[in-house]
């Protein structure tokens, strides 16, 4: 799944694909958050992003679906 991160005053976002579900993610966006720790998230393969939770945008959780094999018209 795609997760999109806005910082505060960078007009880059920082984009990753996790394997993690989307509440997931959620959930530990939000402690970030609540805490006034760091967001601590792995991408998909294996690099660790950490950022300051006091300088979060906004954090945008891409939904899940499952990836289509094929050429198949649907």
């Amino acid at each position: 799944m795609e997760v999109k991160i806005g910082i505060q005053n960078i007009g880059r976002e920082i984009v990753l694909e996790s394997s993690q579900e989307a509440d997931a993610v959620a959930k530990v966006v939000g402690e970030a958050i609540t805490k006034g720790t760091e967001l601590r998230l792995t991408d998909e393969k294996g690099r660790l992003i950490i950022i300051p939770a006091n300088v979060l945008g906004y954090v945008e959780i891409g939904a899940e679906e499952v990836r289509r094999v094929g050429f198949g018209a649907l």
